[in-house]
């Protein structure tokens, strides 16, 4: 016999197939690529999109959003964490990362732009039905539920330490950077809390696109000719392209006459170029070239006075791009693949050296937000004996008389200073030279004679320069 008890069963829901939504699917997978292969999202996003126009599933709204929830995503990672940690029941260690990938693009939404809960939700757990099953969808659902009751300001006010209490942990998840960035950031600065936080809320804002007209080949009237362009603040060489313009889409960036530069990159490029040299002028170095955008505005200056570049660069790839860069170059110049602690140059052959070191790249968060979370404080031990290396091949390399620019895209002291205080303190015959004169027209540029560049100040990558000449 039947127990009919319970009354007559309801019919089971039909199965309904997951929608698939284009714009969260790419984010996703964009995510998944930073994630497991250690890809840079500026490079991973552009071919993703372009595919995605090319097969018809995106316009230019499309493609703004999936930018959006990308980037953002990736800046806010911090603070999304802890959020995140405080409504699963479980260390984030455990939660399997395509989990978390989905969940930090769905408290985006609803954190972090003015898409409505519901459809930020929704959405959300859709992604999930279509990458990661049913099952882990339902628990996609019960946590962006109880993240939605709260806005962005009480969540940070519940999972923040107290500043008073513990200041570095305070700004680094409120502010969405590890604990030992944001104290080195700190030191560089020089303390202050006001300045600090505008930093920290610098490296979180999307940057303009920066283009370089090449001299002697373009202009910055040409660009400024172009959709959104303005002129930039400080390069007279610099033109910005706001409200997210397409520079792939300028023709002079694709004839190579102009390319994508940060205003901080060609600040640097100018100064060693205006720097008083005593005797000729004929033979400039670019140490550590790749991927060419100082070398191809080196190139171009030293064409206007007749003097020829030589761009070095160790990894022959990255030489390839430094050859790509110059091409077209109106003077005489040379690309070679070439270590700069080992160089194949006879010393002092050169009347001006950039080097612009490898480093940690803390001070292009903005572009590279991913880069925060991958450096760790150990990773400048294995960078300083290569810069100090390096800066004393450039150091040899000079002529008396010369230039050295020693030049990286850090602040952080132990990068910045502290590389040419040694150099100093061991090289008799190297003298610092005031750089900030050479930069005219850019405030805020500190006691000297070295200059650091900021976000929050410039609006620049935190480029730092030194500029040495050698004596003797």
């Amino acid at each position: 016999m039947s127990d009919t008890s319970r009354g007559p069963r309801r019919p089971a829901k039909p199965y309904r197939r997951p929608k698939k939504d284009p714009v969260r699917i790419l984010a996703f997978d964009a995510l998944r690529a930073v994630d497991e292969r250690d890809a840079y999202a500026n490079l991973v996003l552009p071919p993703l999109l372009r595919k995605a126009r090319e097969k018809g599933d995106f316009d230019a709204r499309d493609a703004a959003l999936a930018t959006e929830l990308v980037y953002g995503t990736l800046r806010r990672q911090g603070t999304y964490d802890a959020i995140i940690a405080a409504c699963v029941d479980r260390p984030l260690r455990e939660v399997d990362p395509p989990v978390l990938d989905v969940l930090s693009l769905g408290v985006h939404q609803l954190l972090g732009t003015r898409i409505p809960t519901h459809a930020a939700v929704s959405a959300t757990v859709e992604l999930a039905r279509v990458v990661l099953g049913d099952g882990r969808a339902k628990f996609v659902n019960a946590v962006l539920r109880k993240v939605a009751q709260h806005n962005l300001d009480d969540w940070i006010e519940r999972v923040a330490p107290p500043y008073d209490e513990d200041p570095e942990d305070h700004l680094a998840v409120v502010h969405s950077h590890p604990r030992w960035v944001v104290s080195a950031l700190w030191d560089s600065l020089g303390g202050g809390r006001a300045g600090l936080e505008r930093l920290l809320e610098a490296d979180n804002e999307r940057p303009d696109v920066t283009l370089v007209a090449r001299p002697g080949r373009a202009t910055t009237e040409e660009l400024l000719g172009e959709e959104a362009a303005v002129p930039g603040r400080w390069s007279p060489y610099a033109v910005r392209l706001a409200e997210g313009g397409e520079p792939g889409a300028i023709e002079a960036v694709r004839q190579g006459r102009a390319g994508v530069q940060d205003e901080g990159s060609q600040l640097v490029a100018l100064a060693l170029a205006a720097a008083p040299v005593e005797g000729r002028d004929e033979l400039w170095l670019d140490g550590c070239a790749g991927p060419g955008g100082k070398a191809a505005l080196l190139g171009a200056l030293a064409a206007q006075r007749g003097a020829t570049l030589l761009a070095s660069e160790k990894q022959p790839h990255r030489a390839g791009l430094v050859a790509r860069a110059l091409d077209g170059n109106p003077g005489p110049y040379r690309v070679i693949a070439a270590d700069g602690t080992r160089p194949p140059w006879r010393p002092g052959s050169f009347d001006r050296v950039l080097m612009d070191v490898p480093c940690t790249g803390l001070g292009a968060l903005r572009r590279r937000p991913e880069a925060r979370w991958r450096r760790r404080p150990e990773d400048l031990d294995g960078f300083a004996p290569l810069q100090r290396a390096l800066l004393a091949g450039a150091l040899e390399a000079v002529r008396v008389g010369g230039i050295v620019g020693y030049a990286t895209c850090s602040p952080h002291l132990a990068e910045t200073r502290a590389v040419v205080d040694d150099l100093l303190k061991q090289h008799p015959e190297a003298e610092l030279v005031d750089a900030r004169p050479l930069l005219p027209g850019v405030p805020d540029l500190g006691e000297g004679p070295d200059v650091q560049l900021w976000p929050h100040l410039h609006g620049t990558d935190a480029m730092y320069l030194a500029l040495i000449r050698r004596t003797g």
